[in-house]
């Protein structure tokens, strides 16, 4: 063994001096360190102990102080409650007695309307006995007189029958032939009377939509149409001549149009115009027949807007050029053109669909805004669409600017969209 060793007790060799000395140390110093754990874990506990004791006090602490909070509470309603009570009582027995009181005039006066209204029904059972009873032998004298007048007057009418038959015969057969002869002398006056009345109609209604034009009625008995309308711009100049015929018949008769024709040649009109309710069996509510434009009365206003302003456009181009013939003769190809005739039958369209719909707008106004805005549109579209076409023939530079189409203020604007308005 060495003597600079010993055995260590734990593991059982032997340890340098050194060593164990360490080792010996080290675990004094492990037992001291458990044994402050240990006090200072008892340590612990106790404080824990006296916090719980403590937290235990302060809570029955407070469970006292809510109880108590909690009676006195109760006290104070109830005290609250009695006084309530007891003022509610002395107010509900001021307000009971008044109501008894009331009750009690109440309940004599209802005993005295129910006597009195015993009494009424009492009398209104005996007037309505009395009434039936008398209605009853009113109505048994009212059928005896019936049956005596009408035998009477069955007689008398046999009678009179037998005596005058004869004579009503032949009165009949004389007023029969009477009314045939008034009703043909009134179905003359009464046409010529309302195609007069149509005319007279139709002048206001060209003089209302187009201020600047001459409208001039040919006097009855003199030969030609029944209106000329001379077109003229704002600034006064002549553009052409519409002549009008109107015919308020029932049958329609092609005779019109060469008649018309003849007019036409010798007023010098550009155009002639039919106003007649009864159409051609192909047209509907106008069409150009013959060289002459036909049409309705809800159409005429939108076709004399758009010959109109045909007349207007045409005119302008003649001034704007002169001896120019070729333009011209392109000028009036498209205004005999299928495209120009469906311009106008698109615009005059618009115009009676217009027509229309401002009729069912005094039915329901508030309804037809958005259309007639919208149709107002198309009007608009479509001799914008014309106009196009023109300056595409005659030059863009050529014809004079509109106003609406270009810039607001110009003085064509009346010119070409005054017919249209």
């Amino acid at each position: 063994m060495n003597p600079n060793a010993i055995i260590c007790p734990h593991c059982k060799r032997e340890v340098p001096l050194t060593e164990a000395v360490a080792h010996q140390v080290r675990q004094q110093l492990e037992q001291e360190l458990e044994a402050r754990r240990q006090q200072q874990e008892r340590a612990f506990a106790e404080r824990e102990q006296k916090l719980a004791a403590e937290r235990k006090a302060l809570e029955a602490g407070r469970l006292a102080l809510a109880e108590e909070v909690e009676r006195r509470l109760r006290e104070e309603r109830a005290k609250l409650a009695t006084e309530a009570r007891q003022q509610a009582e002395s107010k509900l027995g001021v307000e009971l007695q008044e109501l008894r009181l009331k009750l009690a005039d109440q309940t004599q006066r209802l005993a005295a309307a129910q006597k009195v209204e015993l009494a009424l029904r009492q009398q209104r059972r005996a007037l309505e006995e009395r009434q039936q009873a008398l209605e009853l032998e009113v109505a048994r004298k009212l059928d005896e007189e019936r049956a005596r007048i009408r035998e009477t007057a069955r007689q008398a009418a046999a009678e009179e029958q037998r005596l005058r038959l004869g004579e009503k015969e032949k009165l009949i057969a004389d007023l029969q032939r009477q009314i045939e002869t008034l009703k043909q002398k009134a179905e003359q006056g009464s046409q010529q009377a309302q195609g007069e009345a149509l005319e007279l109609e139709f002048e206001e209604q060209l003089r209302a939509s187009f201020p600047t034009d001459e409208i001039t009625p040919v006097s009855t008995g003199v030969r030609g149409a029944d209106v000329l309308q001379r077109v003229r711009t704002e600034s006064g100049q002549d553009c052409g001549t519409i002549i009008w015929e109107t015919k308020r018949t029932r049958n329609w008769q092609r005779g019109w149009l060469a008649k018309l024709r003849e007019d036409q040649r010798e007023h010098r009109a550009e155009i002639a115009a039919l106003l007649t309710m009864a159409l051609p069996p192909e047209v509907k509510n106008f069409a150009l027949v013959e060289g002459i434009w036909v049409t309705d009365f809800a159409s005429a206003p939108g076709l004399a807007a758009a010959l109109r302003q045909g007349l207007i456009a045409v005119a302008g181009v003649r001034r704007a050029e002169t001896g120019k013939q070729e333009k011209a003769q392109v000028l009036y190809s498209y205004l005999s053109s299928t495209a120009f005739r469906q311009r106008i039958e698109a615009i005059v369209e618009a115009f009676v669909t217009m027509k229309a719909d401002l009729d069912a707008e005094k039915r329901a106004m508030t309804k037809q805004w958005a259309k007639r805005e919208k149709q107002l549109e198309q009007v608009v579209q479509t001799t914008a669409l014309m106009y196009g076409d023109l300056q595409g023939i005659v030059g863009q530079t050529t014809l004079p600017e509109i106003g609406t189409l270009e810039l607001p203020g110009a003085d064509e604007t009346g010119d070409r969209l005054g017919g249209a308005a």
